[in-house]
């Protein structure tokens, strides 16, 4: 491996600001959280949240925080994402592409209307 110049470490350092920004977000209309267990990684979940952090960071959108989690549960409908909207209830969707994940991210996250054909449902999962 080639000796790192400084200009190579102000570069990593711009470039993990930029995506820290991304994900720790303070002020948030939206938190979008890809789920990235073994079962969403083998099913593709990697590719869904470099398009998502892509679109985000095209669009130079500043107000939609990005998180990870491990596995939801329904491994077999990975990958998955659960969305949430300042002052609503989660929505989890499933059987996600960089396709469908750009398309919620507008249509969704960026005009406030579910994707039905990707949804698996809508609130909290709750025990007793």
């Amino acid at each position: 491996m080639p000796k790192l110049k400084v200009e190579d470490l102000e570069r990593i350092k711009a470039e993990t600001k930029k995506a820290s920004q991304l994900v720790e977000g303070s002020d948030w209309r939206a938190r979008v959280t890809v789920h990235l267990g073994t079962c969403g990684i083998a099913a593709g979940a990697e590719k869904v949240y470099r398009a998502l952090m892509e679109e985000i960071e095209g669009k130079k959108i500043r107000d939609v925080v990005v998180t990870t989690s491990g596995c939801a549960g329904l491994c077999s409908r990975e990958p998955m994402v659960t969305v949430v909207l300042a002052g609503q209830s989660p929505v989890k969707y499933v059987d996600l592409d960089e396709k469908k994940i750009r398309q919620i991210l507008n249509e969704h996250v960026l005009g406030n209307t579910v994707v039905e054909d990707s949804l698996l449902g809508v609130g909290c999962e709750r025990t007793l």
